[in-house]
């Protein structure tokens, strides 16, 4: 058994989170993963309006008397949703965990904070995780350069990221990016973190495709990506976010390129959410934009959660075990 002070701190049996995703976060996904060990969390924004979140959540509660969270993602856009609406909802249907990315997020951290909540906030540098540590968060989420999604505009590795939290971070943090298997998770625990926050493995669990689902084909076309199959979109446009390569993203990459740039019109609708969306539906990798980290190099099944975990956590273990008797005791000289 793993015991961290994240393990400590959330009540879970494995240092585990299965972060939040758009589309993909929902009531049992983040149900089996607490109830697997590690630590489920249901996607705020997924939902329409916190009326929706709190169907969600009570769905959940339904599901898993484990802890859970939710994630609440602060997203540049010129009409905001209702983000205090969404962090209410949840704090009066009980959760006392979040997961909160994106700018500015000092708002809500008090708000949760002055409602007993422990708050994780994702990070891609160690200044703005010194920052939300100052804050009053309890946990930091070290986003490296592998992960999904957004992974900031400096491209640092995960390895030298958490090695730099380690030197500067005085509250637990877990690592996030390129993490798939037992032997990330000791290789993040080596290098300082707590835990492991993970995503795109998540994506690829027997529970992600129930009621809403990811698409069986999506899923198998996880298991047969490599890492040489996700691309950076908006690099031109100082909002980098790494997606999985098809043509959707490429002809994005392209527009990218031509002399002179782009704006963000210019893409508009090649990327737009709601392509992104039925990727997940209709099983059509090419539809449109959907995120997935390099770990897709490490997937190769579709467990379930418990399965998953379980897994992990056993692997994990082993390397521990290996990289202990890699120490030799010698018998100093008189």
């Amino acid at each position: 058994m793993l015991v961290t002070p994240v393990t400590k701190l959330l009540g879970i049996q494995v240092p585990v989170v299965q972060g939040g995703m758009q589309w993909v976060g929902l009531p049992v996904l983040a149900a089996a993963v607490s109830n697997a060990g590690g630590l489920g969390i249901l996607t705020a924004l997924t939902q329409p309006n916190p009326d929706a979140l709190r169907q969600a959540i009570r769905e959940t509660k339904k599901l898993t008397n484990k802890p859970f969270g939710v994630n609440i993602t602060l997203l540049p856009t010129i009409n905001p949703p209702d983000y205090a609406g969404y962090a209410r909802a949840a704090v009066e249907e009980g959760v006392k965990i979040f997961e909160t990315a994106g700018n500015n997020p000092g708002p809500l951290i008090q708000y949760f904070k002055e409602q007993g909540c422990i708050v994780i906030h994702k990070c891609t540098t160690i200044r703005h995780a010194k920052s939300a540590a100052k804050k009053g968060v309890d946990i930091l989420s070290i986003d490296g350069f592998e992960c999904a999604g957004h992974p900031g505009e400096e491209d640092i590795g995960g390895l030298v990221l958490l090695a730099r939290a380690a030197q500067e971070l005085n509250i637990p943090y877990i690592s996030s990016g390129g993490i798939a298997d037992g032997r990330g998770l000791a290789a993040s625990l080596a290098l300082g973190a707590s835990g492991a926050n993970m995503g795109t493995r998540f994506m690829c669990t027997v529970e992600a495709c129930q009621h809403r689902p990811i698409h069986q084909n999506i899923k198998q076309k996880i298991v047969d990506s490599t890492e040489q199959d996700t691309v950076h979109i908006f690099r031109t446009l100082h909002n980098t976010a790494r997606v999985y390569k098809n043509k959707v993203s490429m002809e994005v990459v392209k527009i990218e390129r031509r002399p002179g740039g782009a704006k963000f019109e210019d893409v508009r609708d090649l990327v737009s959410g709601a392509r992104g969306k039925k990727v997940y539906e209709i099983g059509d990798p090419d539809y449109g934009i959907w995120s997935a980290g390099v770990s897709v190099g490490l997937i190769k099944d579709i467990p379930t959660c418990e399965e998953l975990v379980k897994r992990i956590e056993r692997e994990a273990e082993e390397v521990i075990d290996s990289l202990a008797k890699l120490k030799v005791e010698t018998k100093a000289k008189l």
